[in-house]
């Protein structure tokens, strides 16, 4: 029985399942250590003012709500794309930003602070556009994932000018991240991906503005 031939029942409650663990379990992704175990003890214990551990918390939420809604953007990319090949590669990368997500957490918790109380909402409409980005085509699914992946690296990137310096630990992460975050658009792009239309791009970075002023807080 392939994906499409699953009663429909069974793929609801997988993809609840999915949000479920994506929101409430521990993330796993593919167990990778954050990239701020490398970092000596005296670098991980660096004090923070109290400004700097809000501002650097506030920063952080942003991007662990971020990891959320790729999560999200991929399981719906990947649930109605037509081609095996493109499915398991979006799935591939949905695994890799469990890590990162697994690793935002971690060091929300470092910081004495929390996620998003936001975060089902930025998943259900998430899922919703990952959805809707992939019924036209393939090709349009991975351009979807091209322009957000973009997107994402230019915010890390910011994220990396303003943390506070002496966060040696968020500044580790965030760099990987960005890194990875490349590497998920080359992917979508070698595999097909079609240029989205302009006021789209537009429309995402919007979105996307409004949910990093209220995660930043909220």
């Amino acid at each position: 029985m392939t994906r499409f031939e699953r009663p429909w029942w069974d793929v609801v409650f997988s993809e609840l399942d999915r949000g479920l663990r994506t929101l409430a379990a521990p993330p796993v992704g593919t167990g990778r250590e954050s990239p701020a175990a490398a970092l000596s003890k005296d670098q991980c214990d660096a004090k923070l003012s109290d400004d700097d551990r809000r501002h650097a918390a506030g920063l952080m939420r942003i991007n662990h709500a971020g990891e959320i809604c790729a999560q999200a953007l991929y399981f719906g990319h990947a649930r109605v794309a037509r081609d095996p090949a493109v499915e398991e590669k979006l799935l591939h990368a949905a695994d890799e930003e469990g890590d990162h997500l697994a690793w935002c957490r971690q060091r929300l918790e470092q910081l004495e602070s929390r996620p998003s109380f936001f975060d089902p909402v930025w998943y259900a409409g998430s899922y919703a556009l990952g959805i809707a980005a992939g019924l036209g085509s393939d090709r349009w699914n991975l351009g979807f994932v091209v322009e957000t992946e973009r997107q994402v690296e230019a915010h890390l990137g910011e994220h990396l000018q303003i943390l506070p310096e002496g966060d040696s630990v968020s500044r580790a992460i965030v760099g990987v991240m960005q890194v990875e975050e490349a590497e998920h658009a080359e992917m979508a792009e070698e595999a097909g991906a079609s240029q989205l239309p302009w006021p789209i791009p537009a429309l995402m970075r919007r979105a996307a503005g409004v949910m990093k002023a209220v995660a930043y807080r909220i």
